[in-house]
């Protein structure tokens, strides 16, 4: 999943899609020189775009490769036994804190929003961001046992909340607002972040496989510090704008927000060590939060004088939007979860002789999504006018994840489920990313009041937030007995969420006041 604070310049989606109304092909190839491209001023390119995009393309791609990487292989190294290399913590304790860990990465992403505006500028906020996440996987490759694990996923989430804040700032800096190549621009860079994330599983799975969890977590360290050194030595190249802090917090305020920081991490403190938060309950609180951030803002809004009528029926428009996109990631992000225990205890992984790793299951997302993402591109691009409306794109892709998940019944009866079952299910849910997820971020910016563009964002990434979090809790229903029920009820009610979203599909889009 990254939040473009600064306008809706067509900013990435949470689960890191191609655009779907954007081109990767032709348009690259025909797109100018950008010879006279005032962000461009040397005239070289990169693919026809400003050379910087290369270089923010190469950084995500690494940081993908290392987010997706460790991600891979952090529920089995948490639940493996310790002879295995694991912790030996419990499987339902270790997919809840997983799927915390995946909330609270869109929960950080709000706080690295505010840093890039008010204190540090995107810029900078982007570099320490990406050095936080390389120190976070060190941290898990070299730090034993559970503070190492601690340490290097606060480190990661809070690093991946910044960078998601401030990416696509960055790539937008480098077009005018109407450059025809922009879209474009764009597929080439979430090229970049598939990339990342199909090569990432692939090569730390191995490594876990073949030498173990700390050498995975440390080829994932490798990767961001590829990343980072490629930056350094050609991040002079990015234009001027975005080394600016665009709303500078006056110094008289920085007493109050630093102690109202220092409260903060004091109360988490006081909470962990009085077991109020603890291990089992963290992905319900991470949920709570996201509900609770997201009925402050909704309240906000509704209720300032600032917003015209047409603003105020937007964001209530965008209320089952956001019960939809959380709904989606409940289902969609168990790949990280459930699906992940599904994969190593009853999948067949055999091939040729050869058991493949658990973690690669995952790199089946990113494989489909590169493939077909180009051919939704073209479908939405020659449909034109005649495109679904937000709200049905909305409940087709809910249906379709429902959909996935009802796809593993046929298999609750057989003891060594086929590895090319499991690639349609993630080929199923990859569909349905593609209908809900490349659209979902840019309505947010599309729907936010002039007065708040921000707090729209950050209502999205809270929906994000609650589907992932609760990826983690939904997981302790879950056990090979009980497959028929959770597959099935999860299946049937994702569904029926996406029917209503069918149902109400144009009362919420007259809602949104012209905006499609």
């Amino acid at each position: 999943m990254t939040v473009n604070s600064t306008g809706p310049q067509n900013p990435p989606r949470p689960q890191d899609a191609v655009p779907a109304g954007a081109t990767a092909g032709g348009t690259v190839a025909t797109a100018g020189t950008g010879a006279q491209d005032p962000h461009n001023p040397t005239g070289k390119t990169f693919f026809g775009h400003p050379r910087a995009l290369a270089n923010l393309f190469s950084v995500e791609m690494w940081e993908r490769f290392s987010f997706y990487g460790m991600q891979g292989i952090l529920a089995i190294y948490m639940y493996f036994a310790a002879t295995q290399g694991g912790l030996g913590i419990d499987e339902t304790t270790a997919l809840g804190i997983v799927g915390a860990y995946g909330g609270s990465v869109y929960i950080f992403s709000i706080l690295g929003a505010l840093v890039s505006d008010r204190l540090l500028g995107p810029e900078k906020t982007l570099f320490s961001s990406a050095v936080m996440i390389m120190l976070g996987h060190i941290a898990l490759s070299l730090l034993p046992g559970v503070p190492g694990l601690v340490i290097g996923l606060m480190l990661v989430a809070v690093g991946s909340g910044g960078l998601k804040s401030t990416a696509a700032t960055l790539v937008g800096s480098l077009y005018e607002v109407n450059d025809p190549r922009r879209d474009a621009g764009f597929s080439l860079y979430y090229m970049g972040v598939n990339i990342g994330g199909l090569f990432g599983p692939l090569v730390t799975g191995l490594a876990q496989d073949l030498w173990g969890f700390h050498l995975g977590f440390g080829l994932a360290a490798i990767g961001m510090a590829i990343g980072l050194v490629q930056y350094v030595l050609t991040r002079k190249g990015l234009p001027e704008s975005v080394h600016r802090v665009p709303d500078p917090l006056p110094r008289s305020q920085y007493p109050v927000w630093a102690g109202t920081a220092l409260v903060v991490v004091v109360a988490i403190i006081v909470l962990v060590a009085t077991g109020l938060v603890n291990p089992g309950n963290l992905a319900t609180i991470v949920s709570a939060l996201a509900v609770v951030g997201a009925v402050v803002i909704f309240a906000l809004l509704l209720r300032s004088r600032k917003l015209d009528a047409d603003e105020r029926s937007r964001v209530v428009a965008f209320i089952p939007l956001f019960i939809g996109t959380a709904a989606f990631f409940a289902l969609f992000q168990q790949q990280f979860t459930v699906i992940t225990l599904y994969s190593d205890t009853r999948l067949n992984r055999s091939v040729l002789g050869w058991e493949m790793p658990i973690s690669w299951v995952q790199s089946f997302n990113p494989f489909f999504i590169i493939v077909l993402a180009p051919v939704f591109a073209a479908l939405w691009t020659k449909l034109g006018s005649r495109n679904p409306i937000t709200p049905t794109k909305f409940g087709v892709g809910i249906v379709l994840m429902g959909s996935a998940f009802v796809l593993f019944l046929p298999m609750a009866a057989i003891t060594s489920v086929p590895v090319l079952w499991i690639a349609l299910i993630m080929l199923v849910a990859t569909l349905g990313e593609l209908w809900i997820s490349p659209v979902g971020l840019s309505l947010a910016t599309k729907l936010a009041p002039r007065s708040y563009p921000v707090m729209m964002m950050a209502l999205y990434n809270l929906a994000v937030a609650l589907g992932t979090s609760l990826s983690g809790s939904l997981a302790s229903f879950y056990s090979a007995d009980a497959e028929v029920g959770y597959f099935g009820v999860l299946g049937a009610v994702t569904i029926g969420i996406g029917v209503i979203m069918l149902l109400i599909a144009r009362p919420v889009s007259r809602g949104m006041r012209g905006v499609r």
